[in-house]
């Protein structure tokens, strides 16, 4: 026995629907992979600062001056933008067994537009953060 075969097309009539889906998902995916990069460089800078603050206070800890120390930090720090650091210098010049204290701040702008995106979504977050990070070291 014979079987016709149906010459019904499969699909008709659904050209452009991979087309409409992504154009659905493509800005999710796109705030996704901009909130990727943002946490990336941002933990970078974070890390950057904190690594200054640490090196500063381990200077510092061997009676180094002021601007010494923040020479130091300015060096270990010197991927980020300069005129957006801020290095505070507590008790450089102190007594033997006292504490040093190096305090770095930071304004970080996010690169991506995700501020503004979250800000319509209902968060509050601007377009810039502000990272800091202490460091104490004994004085010997």
């Amino acid at each position: 026995m014979l079987l016709k075969r149906s010459k019904r097309r499969h699909g008709h009539g659904e050209k452009g629907q991979a087309l409409v889906e992504f154009v659905f998902v493509l800005p999710l995916f796109l705030v996704l992979v901009l909130a990727v990069v943002d946490f990336g460089m941002g933990l970078h800078t974070w890390i950057s600062v904190t690594n200054g603050a640490r090196e500063g206070a381990r200077l510092g800890s061997v009676q180094a001056t002021a601007g010494e120390i923040e020479t130091k930090v300015r060096q270990v720090t010197n991927t980020l933008d300069q005129a957006k650091l801020t290095v505070t210098t507590t008790n450089a010049q102190g007594d033997s067994g006292e504490a040093v204290t190096v305090q770095v701040d930071y304004e970080y702008d996010l690169i991506t537009p995700l501020g503004g995106i979250i800000g319509v979504l209902g968060g509050s977050i601007g377009s810039t953060l502000d990272l800091s990070s202490q460091s104490e070291m004994r004085l010997e």
